[in-house]
């Protein structure tokens, strides 16, 4: 096996009150590369508290920019300071940055490939209450489209923490995806993260599926997973925090496993992970894989359960793709 599977205590399933945001968890390790790395600096597009920066602010302000709503601008002057050896990360709503920025973040930090750190939180249908406009569903798919740039979506505020450290490591530019609602925490303090690297966090021998997920939908596979057991369809669940670069080895190692895909993301399906997963399966070990994700469509208002029913990323939905793709599979 390429990973030490880490096979979940199922009591994590009722502790109901252990629950955090990943933008806590980049919050808290945003303060401990300050204390640490004096060239870390932060630059916010006027979302500082939103983003969990403002213990950040507080303890180095003379390292904390507000830009005001000038996210363009924003990504600028951090490439600039990128330029002379500065650490920069730069927060806003992903909608906003990367979305408004786009072509600053393409041209000013990728072709210069400087270490500016895109910060982009409420990202998703979790977005839930703020709506279309604000729920970002593509901001994977424009990222790891960009040459140099490292793109990650953690599934807990313990992982967020840990990638938000990873990445200031890394001489390169980089993208974290945030969500906004409290999550329950899946892994450790000691559960092993590395860039470039996915996570077994659940497994079965005799694996009839993997399911490959990434952020908020990763409680929910392995809910799914556990229920599944009782009808005797074996699942194991991968926590693929590290869109890009993908680990290309786990993807082929479980497919040629388990012989079946399902692939979860809070995003769009064009363009997202299971776009590049697709791609990558049909061009070493073909096998069925089904997409639980937004089918071409904007989100709306409402709150996180009842747009991920709607959109059919709930947990019903995801068990239906299990059911079809094992059809297919012994078809």
């Amino acid at each position: 096996m390429l990973n030490s599977a880490l096979k979940l205590n199922k009591k994590i399933f009722a502790n109901d009150s252990d629950t955090k945001s990943t933008r806590d968890g980049f919050g808290e390790g945003l303060l401990i590369l300050g204390e640490q790395n004096e060239n870390v600096c932060v630059l916010s597009a006027d979302l500082t508290e939103s983003l969990r920066a403002d213990k950040f602010k507080t303890r180095f302000p003379n390292r904390f920019f507000d830009v005001g709503i000038a996210e363009q601008n924003m990504a600028g002057i951090a490439s600039g300071l990128a330029s002379q050896n500065k650490i920069p990360y730069i927060l806003s709503f992903s909608v906003f940055s990367p979305g408004r920025n786009w072509e600053i973040i393409r041209t000013t930090i990728c072709y210069n490939n400087v270490p500016v750190k895109i910060i982009g939180g409420h990202s998703g249908l979790d977005t839930g209450p703020d709506g279309a406009t604000h729920q970002c569903l593509e901001d994977v798919a424009i990222m790891q489209t960009l040459p140099n740039m490292i793109v990650i979506a953690p599934c807990d505020s313990i992982e967020a923490k840990k990638a938000t450290i990873a990445l200031s490591q890394i001489n390169k530019p980089g993208y974290l995806r945030l969500q906004r609602s409290n999550l329950k925490t899946i892994t450790t303090n000691d559960t092993p993260f590395e860039i470039g690297k996915a996570n077994i966090l659940y497994q079965q021998d005799n694996t009839d599926v993997t399911i490959i997920t990434y952020g908020n939908p990763i409680y929910s596979a392995i809910e799914v997973a556990t229920d599944l057991e009782k009808e005797k369809i074996f699942c194991t669940v991968i926590n693929n925090h590290t869109i890009k670069p993908l680990d290309r080895e786990t993807i082929i190692y479980y497919a040629k496993q388990s012989k079946a895909f399902v692939v979860i993301e809070d995003h769009q399906k064009i363009g997202g992970l299971g776009s590049v997963i697709a791609q990558l399966i049909s061009e070493t070990y073909p096998i069925p894989i089904e997409f639980v994700a937004v089918n071409d469509l904007f989100g709306e208002t409402g709150n996180t359960e009842e747009l991920y029913k709607k959109h059919h990323l709930d947990n019903q939905s995801i068990k239906n793709a299990i059911r079809k793709v094992l059809k297919r599979k012994h078809e």
